[in-house]
């Protein structure tokens, strides 16, 4: 009897402490990057890479608020370290405490607009909140270029 109860004490500490969903500062998670290839000069949006990151923030303030606000997702090219930025769409009318959505990012802007002799590109993002709180960064999977 003595164990089971030190057994269930122990279950609940472990299970009990889990990493909080929402935070303050927002975080994300990449879920994936769909095609895994781009060939040069291609326009054809539907097989231009894109990159789907799922992003929660306790109090929701991300978007872009006419001459208020605005947040924006952070795109880092690993292979040049350029970094750009992206403002955020505005979610006013859909966000909520304990804000939840998936971003995706079309990639095109983000490859060379001159052949390069890499063929495999990286990326990082981050998103900063109206608040000014950085989220983690996180790595994309490889998108292969064809030039």
């Amino acid at each position: 009897m003595r164990y089971s109860f030190a057994i269930i004490i122990l279950a609940v500490v472990f299970f009990g402490c889990k990493k909080d969903k929402f935070t303050t500062a927002p975080q994300i998670s990449f879920k994936y990057v769909k095609p895994d290839k781009y060939v040069r000069g291609n326009t054809d949006s539907v097989t231009i890479p894109h990159c789907t990151i799922s992003v929660t923030d306790l109090e929701g303030d991300l978007g872009f608020i006419y001459n208020q606000d605005t947040s924006y997702i952070y795109i880092k090219n690993l292979e040049n370290s350029l970094l750009d930025s992206v403002i955020l769409p505005n979610i006013a009318s859909i966000t909520s405490k304990k804000f939840e959505a998936d971003i995706v990012v079309f990639m095109k802007p983000y490859f060379p607009s001159l052949p390069s002799v890499k063929d495999t590109f990286y990326y990082e993002f981050y998103v900063k909140d109206f608040a000014k709180n950085k989220s983690n960064t996180v790595k994309s999977d490889p998108i292969y270029y064809f030039p």
